[in-house]
């Protein structure tokens, strides 16, 4: 009978390490760059076999894991572009409204500062 293909996960792997008696899978998601030059993964975790109860119940945790960040993360860029788009919308519509202003502004001209009546503290004294 042929040996069974192991499914490749990406950014699953497993860890077998006698000499610090760690076993279990790590993941990692999400790289980025930083200032050194060095990659690193921006999300990370462990499972181990015996916290989770075994080499196949580590896995499961390990791909729920993972499946749920990515789900996360995904969410997380697509509100931002949304956000981006609105912003950029607005943008657009108040770039139009103040130029508009502007020019009715200048047809009508300024008001002088003497007809306002100034809000402050001075009418407003308090009994000693």
């Amino acid at each position: 009978m042929p040996k069974k293909r192991t499914v490749r996960r990406r950014g699953i792997c497993r860890i077998d390490q006698e000499s610090t008696r760690t076993h279990g899978f790590f993941v990692r998601f999400g790289w980025y760059r930083r200032r050194d030059g060095a990659y690193v993964p921006r999300y990370r975790a462990f499972f181990g076999d015996v916290s989770h109860g075994g080499k196949r119940a580590s896995l499961r945790a390990a791909e729920v894991w993972l499946a749920k960040t990515e789900r996360a993360v995904k969410t997380v860029k697509t509100a931002k572009k949304r956000k981006t788009a609105k912003t950029e919308k607005t943008a657009k519509k108040v770039k139009t409204v103040k130029k508009v202003r502007k020019v009715r502004k200048g047809k009508k001209g300024k008001k002088g500062k003497k007809g306002r009546k100034r809000a402050g503290s001075a009418g407003r004294r308090r009994a000693a």
